[in-house]
């Protein structure tokens, strides 16, 4: 079967909508090099080691229900084909992807697994999302079924947050510095020029958005948990669980521990560096207490001004929800205030859609509102009544009735007068929406539509009772997110990483075919030395494969020699020969 067709083998990626579809990419298994698929053995064995004693028993149980191999680089078809029967399914993406459209994929229960592996020089950490981080670290742990509902919600909620144009760009910030950290040839100069941005945009003394929120809750928990008993915690946030350095080092006391609480939205967070403090939480189910409390802080459960306020300063496509139940998607431009600071009109500019439950209005999408949609709020002036609580006996008074002129005033001043063409009623027989022609509405001394505009649509509703990012039918907006113009870099490989990888090669298909041949491991050695001043991966695997006491001893000695002359590689080495002992 073709990579394709195991990819539309899954349900759940064949629902996603067309605005999340879009950033899936090709895994593209073969491009893995031999290096690669050393660097992972060497990372899964190092941690594994590790973590049998300091990560949630989940975790080691969810590595083989997820079936995430210790030896290779997962194939991501295969793991959708086991990810399936606990009701996730998996995507490749190219690296860091935009805050809502992570959080939508959660909501849809499908984990986005940046299919990039970290290279050598980066095998204890990198900011980068890569497959150790993504398959590793987050694939295991759903299957926990009360962590994996918790992951749904938190993408179900996260993907409604408002992010601010802040947001935005420090998105890109983080997603540049992931790629140059990753890339062959960055300069120093390059890398500290990106942190320094990444630095100021962090220190800035912004607000922080209801996204930035999100995002810490994110972090605290998905990535940086830990679980259980404030004096002897387990880990199960991805970051920890994929980190050979932080997974020892986040145990330790000088890290301090902080009892999970609502107040984690409020903590910011540096990728670039280890985390001075992490929150504990009692057990999953206080994950969920946690969110429930956090979502009832944001305007998509209390709505009003203060949430289409942080629409228009977002500058991307969000939705409102009206008393009534119509939603209204776009990019919120204007809203004006009564004297009790209350909105009483709001207008969207550019392509708007109109839907009812989460389902698009039949002939009210973006190709028919291409150029916004705008209507007045409140109760009718004298009567105090809203049009969506008016009886059949009400409309026929104040003429609400096809093929009738209309003409009304609200509260607020607003007066409108046109044709009635026609009116879409909700399922209870409320009416939602009025179809005018020659329109006039107009406010003080401004005229907010005028008859040569055509035909106006008036959205029925007294109240905004949510405002939440995104569109209200998932499959309005088909190019809702839009990509980073930042793309990743592909390592370009020299005639010596190639020749490097042959070495690599013969010693998988060593390990592979058990093999017994001291000659051709003491002259594999023997030629690597003498042209790869820095290299030791390969070594390890030679002294795991040989039996030969004299050449692992010269191995050894070598390694010693590489320590002094490279001490950032000491713990590196001497982890991976403890591990052959073990």
């Amino acid at each position: 079967m073709s990579n394709k067709e195991d990819y539309r083998s899954n349900e759940l990626i064949d629902r996603l909508p067309k605005h999340l579809k879009q950033f899936i990419k090709p895994q593209n298994y073969e491009d893995y090099s031999t290096i690669n698929q050393a660097v992972w053995r060497y990372v899964m064995r190092r941690l594994l080691k590790h973590l049998t004693k300091v990560a949630h028993s989940s975790y080691l149980a969810g590595l083989e229900k997820t079936g995430v191999s210790i030896e290779e680089i997962p194939n991501m078809y295969g793991m959708n084909r086991i990810l399936k029967e606990i009701g996730w399914a998996a995507v490749a993406v190219d690296g860091f992807i935009p805050p809502n459209a992570f959080m939508e994929f959660q909501a849809y229960k499908v984990l986005v697994i940046a299919s990039d592996i970290r290279q050598l020089e980066n095998i204890e950490y990198t900011p980068a999302p890569d497959i150790i981080h993504e398959s590793a670290g987050h694939a295991p742990i759903i299957a926990n079924p009360d962590y994996a509902e918790y992951l749904r919600r938190l993408g179900d909620i996260g993907s409604k947050a408002i992010l601010s144009k802040h947001d935005m760009d420090l998105y890109e910030a983080v997603r540049k510095l992931s790629i140059l950290k990753e890339a062959e040839g960055s300069s120093d100069k390059e890398i500290k020029t990106i942190e320094l941005e990444i630095h100021k945009l962090q220190n800035k003394k912004v607000e922080l958005s209801e996204m930035a929120q999100m995002r810490n809750l994110q972090w605290w928990t998905v990535e940086y948990g830990l679980i259980g008993d404030l004096e002897n915690p387990k880990i199960y946030g991805a970051g920890l669980l994929s980190s050979i350095g932080e997974s020892i080092s986040c145990l330790k006391s000088e890290v301090k521990k902080i009892p999970y609480t609502v107040a984690a939205a409020q903590q910011p967070f540096d990728v670039t560096k280890p985390q001075p403090q992490l929150y504990v939480a009692p057990s999953f189910p206080h994950l969920m207490e946690v969110l429930e409390e956090f979502a009832d802080t944001l305007s998509l459960r209390k709505g009003g001004k203060e949430g289409i306020q942080k629409l228009i300063e977002s500058q991307m496509v969000g939705s409102i929800e009206l008393t009534t139940g119509l939603q209204v998607s776009g990019k919120f431009s204007r809203i004006l205030l009564d004297e009790n600071n209350k909105v009483v009109f709001y207008q969207t500019k550019g392509p708007s859609a109109l839907a009812y439950r989460e389902k698009e209005l039949i002939g009210h999408g973006i190709s028919y509102h291409k150029n916004g949609i705008s209507s007045p709020l409140g109760k009718l002036k004298n009567i105090e009544l809203a049009i969506e609580d008016m009886g059949p006996n009400d409309l026929k008074i104040y003429n609400f009735h096809d093929g009738k002129w209309l003409s009304f005033e609200f509260e607020s001043g607003i007066k409108v007068a046109g044709l009635n063409i026609t009116g879409i009623r909700n399922a209870q027989g409320k009416l939602i929406l009025i179809r005018l022609k020659d329109c006039t509405i107009s406010y003080k001394n401004e005229y907010l539509f005028l008859p040569e505009d055509g035909i106006y649509d008036m959205i029925v509703g007294k109240d905004i009772v949510s405002a939440f990012a995104g569109a209200a039918d998932s499959n309005s907006f088909p190019n809702l997110y839009e990509e980073s113009s930042t793309l990743t870099i592909k390592p370009t490989k020299n005639k010596g990483i190639i020749k490097l990888e042959g070495y690599y090669e013969v010693v998988r298909n060593y390990r592979i075919e058990k093999k017994n041949d001291a000659e051709l491991l003491k002259n594999l050695f023997e030629e690597v030395t003498t042209l790869y001043s820095k290299e030791w991966l390969l070594f390890i695997e030679i002294i795991e494969l040989s039996n030969d006491v004299k050449l692992n001893q010269l191995i050894k000695n070598y390694l010693s020699e590489l320590i002094s002359l490279h001490p950032d590689l000491d713990s590196l080495i001497s982890d991976g020969i403890k591990l052959i002992k073990n």
